[in-house]
């Protein structure tokens, strides 16, 4: 439709949207979904049913607290700040610029983008001709892999189109077959809970959340997701917020079902797959006992997608922070190294990936964990400043310290260890809660000793 005539004469802009069409909305959580939902989304849940058994409802509960509900809240906290850095400004600039660029790197480079490809790799393994070089093929996947991620990231803006409309409806179909066959013929029925789950399997689900990296993945997708939605027409700062809140519900939903679902996948198949070891072992034997070879190539599928969804969602978030925080470099030269590098670090394997990971999350968790709770909070915190520089340092400490040990000497006692809650992971939590107390006190104190 054309301007009218007054606006064609009084100069002003036409108005934007204030805020997506449904089905638009449903597009920009599909996508955010897709970016969400990896390697780890893929193979905990699983993994978690199977070893819980008849405890896995509660072991359950735990996971999707941690693996949606925070990211969920992340993705509001971030909104609602503007972006991760303005959020950890507010602890300091210095913190904003360390915090942001380990976050960056553990979910980008270092950790999670090697970890799509290798997953995906070792899901293709079983399809090799029998004697193939292992070696070569998984160079080869790597290069090819990343080509196509690399090639997909260079429009950021237009990830919606690609990943919302197409990847995210055909790995949920996927699912669906895999999940769905489970529920018609279930291979077998609920074991008995084995360690750790056979005690407080809600607190080991809740830590088990830890390994999707989703809430550190949730504090920088906001940045590529505002791209795709001041790209559809949303332009005021508001209104993209609540759309990036809104998309991170549709995304929650989606996980929801879908983490559900391959959690009973899990319940109801580990008398099938009795030395499983992991949850895409677990998910393979489910496909093959419904369809024979093809469950083998529809898991494959699987992962194939879910992974490249992930990694070009990764490429392009990292890409274009690091080439706004240091623009020496332009987005594609960041890309490219970023996918070049990751290439590399896949072909170390998912093993020493995944044993790198651990004591990385226990460090990066805690501290982003606070971040969002006070950012949900942020009016509250604002009133009393130190409360943000107080718990940020002392949850680090003690995060740091916990991964410190757990990496280079597990096992060994540290003081750490006296904290209550410490034997369950969360040490960190009632020193945090201390410490927000005593900063917003010295706050106040300060505050009226300035006005006497």
């Amino acid at each position: 439709m054309t301007a009218g005539p007054e606006e064609e004469g009084s100069g002003r802009a036409p108005e934007t949207p204030a805020r997506l069409a449904p089905r638009h909305s449903l597009l920009v959580g599909a996508t955010l979904f897709s970016m969400f939902f990896g390697a780890g989304n893929l193979i905990l849940p699983p993994l978690l049913g199977a070893q819980a058994g008849e405890l896995a409802v509660p072991a359950l509960v735990g996971f999707l607290v941690s693996a949606i509900g925070l990211p969920v809240l992340g993705i509001v906290s971030v909104a609602l700040a503007g972006d991760l850095p303005r959020l950890a400004g507010r602890v300091g600039a210095r913190f904003a610029l360390v915090f942001t660029v380990l976050v960056y790197l553990s979910i980008g480079p270092c950790l999670a983008i090697p970890r799509t490809a290798s997953t995906s790799f070792e899901m293709l393994v079983p399809l090799l001709p029998e004697g193939a070089p292992l070696g070569a093929a998984s160079v080869i996947f790597s290069v090819a892999f990343f080509a196509v991620a690399l090639g997909l990231a260079m429009r950021p803006n237009r990830l919606a189109q690609v990943l919302g409309r197409v990847c995210a409806p055909a790995l949920i179909a996927l699912i669906v077959v895999v999940v769905v066959s489970s529920l018609v013929a279930p291979l077998g029925s609920a074991q008995t809970a084995v360690a750790p789950y056979d005690a407080e399997p809600l607190v080991h689900g809740f830590l088990d959340g830890y390994q999707t990296m989703d809430l550190l993945a949730a504090l920088n997708f906001g940045i590529v997701i505002a791209l795709n939605i001041r790209d559809m027409g949303v332009e005021r700062p508001g209104s993209v917020a609540l759309e990036i809140s809104r998309a991170g519900v549709v995304a929650g939903a989606l996980m929801l079902l879908i983490y559900c679902g391959l959690g009973y996948v899990g319940v109801v198949t580990l008398a099938a797959a009795p030395g499983a070891q992991n949850g895409a072992q677990i998910l393979t034997a489910a496909a093959t006992g419904h369809f024979g070879v093809a469950g083998a190539a529809i898991v494959a599928a699987i992962f194939f997608i879910a992974c490249l969804n992930v990694c070009t969602g990764l490429i392009s978030c990292c890409a274009t922070y690091f080439s706004e925080t240091f623009p020496r470099l332009g987005y594609r030269a960041w890309a490219v190294g970023f996918a070049a590098f990751a290439c590399a670090v896949s072909n170390l394997g998912l093993t020493a990936i995944l044993a790198f990971s651990v004591p990385l999350l226990s460090a990066l968790y805690p501290v982003a964990i606070v971040l969002v709770a006070m950012g949900l909070l942020h009016r509250a915190c604002d009133r009393v400043p130190s409360v943000w520089r107080w718990v940020v340092a002392v949850t680090a400490v003690v995060g740091v310290l916990s991964a410190a040990r757990d990496a280079l000497a597990p096992g060994a006692w540290l003081p750490i260890d006296a904290l209550p809650l410490a034997d369950l992971g969360l040490g960190w939590v009632l020193p945090a809660l201390a410490a927000a107390a005593c900063g917003a006190v010295w706050d106040v104190a300060r505050s009226r000793r300035g006005r006497a």
